[in-house]
C-alpha cells in the first residue's frame, strides 16, 4: 500500500510540473514571436547601415575616421558577455560562458593574469557562473534587459565608443547566441572595435555630392552603426533566450508525459499484485477453516 501510495505522490508531482513547462513553453512562444518581431525590424535598418558605412568608408581617409579602424597593441580588452536572467533554456547561457571562458584562457590569458580584462555582462546567469568561476565581472550593465530600448542599448554603446577612443581600452570583443530559428541559435563572438576592413559593397565606380562633406557624415554614422550593431546582438540574444526556452520545456513536457505512462503503469501493476495478494489471503483463510 506504501508503495501505491508513493507512486501515487510521484504521478500528482509529475503532473504539476508538467502543467508548469507547458504555461512555460507557451510564454515563451509569445515571448518569441515579440523578440523575432524587433529583431526582423531590426536587421535590415542595421545591415543598410553597415552597407552605406561600407561604401563610404573605403573612399574617406581622415585622421578622425583613423581612431575606429586602427588596430593597436592590446593592454586592455573588453568582452560584452550577454546571457539571459533566468534559467531553464538549456544550454543557452552554459554555451556562452564556455566561449567566454575559451578566450580568457586562450586569446586573452596574458591580460587576465595582469588584470586587463574588463569583462561586461549583460545578464544575470553569465554574470553569476563567472563570478562562480573566479573571475572579475563588470556588473554595472547586467540588468540592461529588465528595461531593454533603444536608448538603453545606445548610452551602453556610447560608453563603450568613448572609452575606445580615448585609449581605455584597445579591443571590444562581444559574445552571444545569433537568433536562426525557434531551435536554433548561433554561438557568435564579434569584435565590435577597431571595425575590420569592409568590402566595398557597390562594385561600380559613382561620383557623389556630399552636404556636408564625405568625413563629417562618417563621423555620424560610424557611431550610429556601432551602437545598432550592438543592439542588434541583444535583440539576436533575447530572441535566442526565448527560443531555446521554448524548445528545452517542450522536452521537458514531452518527458513528463513519458515518465507519467511509466509511473501509471508501475501503479497498476503495484495496485494488481495488492489485489492478487488479497485474494490469495482471502483463498487461504477459507482452506484453513476448511481443513
Amino acid at each position: 500500500m506504501s508503495n501505491q501510495k508513493e507512486i501515487r505522490a510521484r504521478i500528482s508531482s509529475t503532473i504539476s510540473t508538467q502543467q508548469i513547462t507547458k504555461a512555460m513553453k507557451l510564454v515563451s512562444a509569445t515571448k518569441l514571436r515579440k523578440a523575432t518581431e524587433a529583431i526582423i525590424r531590426m536587421r535590415p535598418y542595421a545591415m543598410k547601415l553597415q552597407g552605406i558605412m561600407s561604401n563610404l568608408q573605403d573612399s574617406a581617409d581622415d585622421e578622425r575616421l583613423a581612431v575606429y579602424f586602427n588596430s593597436r597593441d592590446l593592454k586592455k580588452v573588453a568582452l560584452v558577455v550577454i546571457t539571459s536572467d533566468r534559467g531553464l533554456c538549456g544550454a543557452f547561457n552554459s554555451n556562452v560562458v564556455k566561449r567566454t571562458r575559451a578566450l580568457l584562457e586562450n586569446d586573452y590569458s596574458s591580460l587576465v593574469q595582469s588584470g586587463n580584462v574588463d569583462i561586461i555582462c549583460i545578464g544575470k546567469k553569465g554574470a553569476e557562473t563567472l563570478k562562480r568561476l573566479g573571475y572579475n565581472v563588470n556588473t554595472s550593465y547586467q540588468g540592461l534587459l529588465l528595461d531593454l530600448n533603444a536608448q538603453n542599448a545606445f548610452d551602453f554603446a556610447e560608453t563603450l565608443i568613448q572609452r575606445f577612443r580615448s585609449n581605455e581600452i584597445d579591443k571590444v570583443e562581444v559574445i552571444y547566441n545569433q537568433f536562426k530559428n525557434a531551435a536554433t541559435q548561433i554561438l557568435t563572438n564579434d569584435t565590435l572595435l577597431p571595425i575590420a576592413g569592409a568590402k566595398q559593397v557597390d562594385s561600380q565606380n559613382h561620383e557623389f555630392l556630399f552636404e556636408p562633406s564625405k568625413v563629417e557624415i562618417l563621423e555620424d554614422l560610424i557611431p550610429r552603426s556601432l551602437k545598432t550593431q550592438l543592439y542588434r546582438s541583444i535583440l539576436d540574444s533575447l530572441a535566442s533566450e526565448h527560443g531555446a526556452r521554448m524548445v528545452a520545456m517542450d522536452k521537458a513536457t514531452d518527458n513528463a508525459g513519458e515518465l507519467l505512462s511509466a509511473l501509471k503503469l508501475a501503479y497498476n501493476q503495484a495496485r494488481q499484485a495488492a489485489i492478487t495478494r488479497e485474494i490469495s489471503e482471502i483463498v487461504g483463510g477459507v482452506a484453513a477453516l476448511e481443513g
